[in-house]
């Protein structure tokens, strides 16, 4: 029994049986690198089509992602898996001697939670905001910053007048 004709890849140039699903238009192996290149050369095939070339370009195209998101709303919020039962409880570091004797430095929940704070704070405004579009967080973060530095000048009293 014949397992099909074998075919060269056209990145590594090996050959390779194609998949029997994909026989007559598989040109490249399984390999992760010839994967990549198939990958490649599938775009710039999409985007040399005249009407695929401004795809991502211009005005209209922020606009017709905007009016999906409104059709599909929270989309981008839903879980790929169902949750099932209760969340896992976050497990504590445990310091099991001193660190002089040891030699072991633990870090603390407090400083995982300080190197996560950047994307808890974009997470944060994009919940607010109700999108993740890039726009519309970077106009809610300049508003914010704004409001917290008139906040913080206005704690610092009156400036003192040059004399």
């Amino acid at each position: 029994m014949s397992r099909g004709r074998r075919r060269k890849c056209k990145c590594c140039r090996k050959l390779f049986r194609p998949d029997p699903r994909n026989l007559r238009h598989q040109r490249y192996c399984s390999e992760p690198s010839c994967r990549a290149a198939s990958k490649a050369a599938s775009q710039a095939r999409w985007l040399a089509q005249p009407e695929n070339h401004d795809y991502f370009r211009g005005p209209v195209h922020p606009a017709r992602s905007r009016a999906w998101r409104v059709r599909h709303p929270g989309y981008w919020r839903k879980s790929s898996r169902p949750r099932t039962g209760a969340p896992k409880d976050v497990s504590m570091t445990q310091v099991i001697g001193s660190i002089d004797k040891t030699g072991i430095f633990v870090r603390s929940p407090l400083q995982d939670l300080l190197t996560a704070q950047p994307a808890v704070l974009i997470g944060l405004i994009a919940h607010l905001v109700g999108t993740p579009q890039q726009d519309d967080i970077v106009r809610t973060t300049d508003r914010l910053l704004r409001l917290g530095r008139d906040i913080l000048a206005m704690s610092e009293g009156p400036a003192a007048a040059p004399s």
